[in-house]
């Protein structure tokens, strides 16, 4: 392991999906990733998060638009949108 890593924070419906709340996720050679490659990554790893395009993103504390590149150190956030009712 080169020590390049993010940490992703699960919440609510998604930590249900994935089986755990939090993890450390190791970023090839140490480049960046946008955040599409990283759901990408996780829907291979978490089939039942499908279809991950609708997830929301925060990059350490952000609300981030899924395009947004994610770096070594980074905290990532994965949540269902909020629904109302």
């Amino acid at each position: 392991m080169n020590g390049a890593t993010i940490d992703i924070l699960y919440f609510a419906r998604v930590a249900e999906l994935t089986g755990t709340r939090s993890e450390s996720w190791s970023l090839a050679d140490g480049n960046p990733i946008t955040g599409t490659q990283l759901l990408a990554q996780l829907q291979q790893r978490y089939p039942g998060l499908a279809p991950t395009d609708r997830l929301k993103l925060a990059v350490n504390q952000y609300h981030v638009r899924h395009d947004q590149a994610i770096k070594a150190g980074d905290e990532v956030a994965l949540f269902d949108p909020v629904t109302g009712g």
